[in-house]
């Protein structure tokens, strides 16, 4: 039996990611039978719709997503555009949207659960008579897929046992006041605070219980969120169950957490640039003139982390070696574009906005861009372009007091740059009189395969010259 390809969407800010779902079962009719039949349209009568809805990639990254919530209950009806899931990616939490006007006729992978990129997480069906085939046709799915039976029945003989019979209750959507819908925050929450996420009252969308919800119910302690946090971890990640029977038992009265997806595709990203050949360099800057010319442009919205960035971007134009990524290991791309990704820590994790073209926009401009990405990152909406492109990236604890650190490098990218805090320094001149100046230390790790000693050299001085006389920086 044929499949036929079908769009659903994620709504991100208004926009739009599409992904594919299909179309069963085919025409009960041949194709020449077809063509006798155009003759006569109303002998043409298509049978069972049923689509599928699968699990959208939501970044470059992203392997499986968490279903956070279903926004609709099995049985009602959806109408072109709706919203009928949350799901949870690596690096945000996003609605899915339907592509087709239906009914939602079964839901394959309940809240809580994650499914690989591709899987089917719901059917569509088009007629209320669809509906019971739909039904069968999840039930089949759920019966022969590895995902949703396999959590349910191994952990029976293991520890994370009792927390494993929740699942069950997803089926039973339509009973809304059983249903928990908490965001993963709230979760972490609930377990931090040990309180009973099932008791608290949402106040959320849908009623999503929300961290402000966990954190007024924070005074019922219970001893059963300690147990819960097992259950994710042995069904989410097989790598981190093989680790922990490795690693000796926690302490007594420690409490277990599992990543995050976020915190999860960190430690992936983090695994993975150790395979990557690197070297780091430091260079000292002297940072008066970039302080004074901070003060003049603070009042106007100009950030340092903006300021720094446009810096970078201007030095990567005079060394685009610097600026280049090596994926294989047998070649490696020039960047036609200077994309500057940014560290960001939020809660849960950390995230790298990108100042896209940051070479291209005035000093102004890129400030303004940059607190946008800022307050769509705290909020968890940025696009997956605005966190997945960046060709250099700048990680700034200068503002901590750090003198000095090293980063390591995000993989795909050619170099990142560590900055420390600018400080009062006795320096001595050429004829042996001191003076006090403002410098600040950088550490630049770089991809050893594409850029050499030699290359970085170049760079950190070019960028200790545009910083030194920063007057540049404002045209």
């Amino acid at each position: 039996m044929a499949s036929s390809p079908f769009l659903s969407r994620i709504s991100i800010n208004n926009k739009t990611i599409s992904f594919s779902s299909s179309l069963s079962p085919s025409f009960p009719f041949s194709p020449s039978t077809l063509s006798h039949r155009k003759r006569n349209p109303n002998a043409l009568r298509v049978q069972a719709k049923i689509r599928e809805i699968f699990m959208p990639a939501l970044s470059s990254t992203m392997t499986e997503g968490k279903i956070v919530s279903w926004i609709k209950s099995e049985g009602d009806v959806l109408s072109k555009g709706e919203s009928v899931v949350v799901v949870e990616s690596d690096k945000a939490d996003m609605d899915v949207e339907t592509f087709y006007d239906g009914i939602l006729a079964a839901i394959v992978v309940p809240e809580g659960e994650t499914a690989p990129v591709g899987a089917p997480i719901g059917l569509l069906a088009e007629t209320e008579e669809e509906i019971a085939e739909a039904k069968a046709k999840a039930a089949s799915k759920a019966g022969g897929s590895s995902s949703p039976a396999t959590p349910i029945s191994p952990p029976e003989s293991s520890t994370p046992a009792p927390a494993i019979p929740q699942p069950p209750p997803a089926p039973a959507a339509p009973e809304g006041p059983r249903k928990t819908v908490a965001t993963p925050f709230a979760k972490k929450l609930a377990r931090q605070h040990k309180v009973d996420i099932n008791k608290v009252v949402g106040t959320g969308p849908y009623g999503r219980i929300t961290p402000a919800d966990v954190e007024a119910a924070a005074g019922i302690a219970v001893s059963k969120p300690s147990v819960s946090p097992a259950s994710p971890a042995a069904a989410a990640a097989p790598v981190m169950a093989a680790a922990s029977s490795s690693a000796p038992p926690p302490l007594p009265g420690s409490n277990v957490v599992p990543f995050t997806s976020m915190q999860g595709a960190v430690s992936k990203n983090m695994v993975e640039s150790l395979s990557v050949p690197t070297f780091r360099v430091g260079y000292p800057l002297t940072t008066d003139a970039l302080d004074a010319l901070y003060e003049k442009v603070k009042p106007k919205g100009v950030t340092m982390t903006a300021l720094l960035a446009k810096a970078a971007a201007m030095a990567l134009v005079q060394h685009p070696v610097v600026n280049a990524s090596c994926k294989d290991g047998k070649s490696f791309t020039y960047n036609s574009n200077i994309n500057i990704a940014v560290a960001v820590a939020i809660n849960g994790g950390l995230i790298t906005p990108v100042l896209q073209d940051a070479d291209k926009l005035d000093l102004y401009l890129l400030s303004k861009k940059w607190k946008e990405l800022v307050e769509k990152a705290r909020a968890k909406q940025l696009q997956p372009q605005e966190y997945n492109s960046g060709t250099f990236t700048l990680s700034n604890l200068g503002m901590f007091g750090v003198d000095r650190f090293d980063a390591i490098l995000p993989p795909g990218q050619g170099a990142i740059m560590a900055v420390g805090a600018s400080k009062p320094t006795v320096v001595a001149d050429k004829d042996g009189f001191f003076s006090v100046k403002s410098k600040m230390l950088v550490n630049v790790t770089a991809d050893h395969r594409i850029v050499y000693g030699a290359d970085l050299a170049a760079f950190l001085q070019t960028f200790a010259k545009i910083v030194e006389n920063p007057e540049s920086l404002t045209l």
